[in-house]
């Protein structure tokens, strides 16, 4: 076809065409789809809402028991944290 490019040039350059000729069908498709196909919503799955808490002690499972000295060392802690 072109006097100064080469066979395979010309094989790389049709294959890169076609793929972005695939690509851009493939686009337009996508969005003409997306554009007038809305899905019925369905049922929600999961949870509907956070669960309420249990009361100020929580479960005892999510409670830790801490001694004085963990306790003077944990307020020690958050002084040292900056806030900002």
């Amino acid at each position: 076809m072109f006097p100064s490019v080469s066979l395979a040039q010309e094989i790389g350059l049709a294959v890169l065409l076609v793929a972005a000729l695939v690509w851009v069908i493939g686009l337009g498709h996508m969005l003409w789809d997306g554009r007038f196909h809305h899905p019925e919503p369905g049922p929600r799955e999961g949870l509907a809402a956070i669960p309420g808490q249990r009361g100020p002690a929580g479960h005892p499972m999510e409670t830790v028991e801490l001694t004085e000295e963990e306790e003077r060392a944990f307020a020690g802690l958050i002084r040292t944290i900056a806030l900002h």
